[in-house]
């Protein structure tokens, strides 16, 4: 009978040990997932833009507002996630808002994952309902007026799926201040959507861009390519350089926006390409 209780109690012990390494291990894979470039991607020259700590290297513009002013705390970390929250917001009103990365870039490809959660701010606009954007060769922060919606930019429109069947697909192309060339045609229609699938629930969805200077953009969606075009240029709707028109953007800042739909961002990496 000893014997007995002896062997289940180590049999009992092993099982919680057990229990006790797969829980650390899945721990230690999360971290590895989150936030973190590998050592094989930093060989391959990958950076991390977003550390899942703070918002070190990031700044803040939202309409109404002076350049690195955080109003209502919309941009925080939470679950080592850069998020867009309206906790603080009685009314949206147009508190369009955009945090900015510190660098310029020219050639690169940006990579970062996203999802819409929760519900929309009160008195945001009906079209902004699960709708967000990295914005890419935008002008800086600083540069923006006070009273400035938007940066002028290229912006990768992000939506999300409302109702089925309806659909709404994502990493579509927006130009505020800008125009593009779409088979070698200028473009002056403000948004335009891409081929993506529409995405529905609270998932996580993989964004890449790739940017290279004034010549050819695209942006993929889950590793599929959804949309291309070309020499993006200063003109049109939104914007406020007019002695800049018809100057071709080369280079400019990334920045995520804030429009009334709570969004969260992680894995926000970065590739210098030659």
């Amino acid at each position: 009978m000893k014997n007995i209780y002896y062997i289940l109690s180590i049999v009992t012990i092993s099982l919680i040990l057990a229990c006790s390494n797969t829980t650390k291990s899945q721990e230690t894979s999360v971290a590895v997932e989150n936030n973190t470039v590998t050592e094989k991607e930093t060989a391959e020259g990958w950076i991390q833009l977003f550390n899942g700590k703070n918002l070190e290297g990031w700044e803040v513009k939202i309409n109404g507002f002076a350049s690195g002013e955080n109003a209502f705390n919309t941009f925080r970390v939470k679950n080592n996630s850069l998020v867009v929250s309206y906790e603080n917001y009685d009314h949206f009103k147009d508190y369009f808002g955009h945090i900015f990365y510190k660098n310029s870039y020219s050639n690169y490809r940006l990579r970062l994952d996203y999802r819409f959660v929760g519900e929309q701010c009160k008195g945001g606009e009906g079209w902004a309902t699960k709708n967000s954007g990295v914005m890419i060769h935008s002008q800086s922060p600083e540069s923006m007026e006070k009273d400035q919606e938007f940066p002028v930019s290229i912006e990768v429109q992000l939506l999300g799926g409302i109702e089925k069947p309806w659909k709404r697909p994502t990493a579509n192309l927006c130009t505020p201040g800008t125009h593009v060339n779409i088979n070698d045609k200028l473009v002056t229609t403000h948004c335009i959507s891409s081929s993506s699938e529409t995405y529905y629930g609270e998932e996580w969805v993989n964004l890449e861009i790739e940017v290279h200077n004034d010549s050819i953009i695209k942006h993929y969606i889950n590793s599929k390519e959804v949309f291309s075009y070309t020499n993006p240029v200063i003109g049109g709707q939104y914007n406020t350089l007019k002695n800049k028109k018809g100057e071709k953007l080369k280079e400019g800042y990334i920045s995520l926006q804030s429009e009334s739909h709570p969004i969260e961002f992680r894995n926000i990496e970065l590739l210098i390409l030659q």
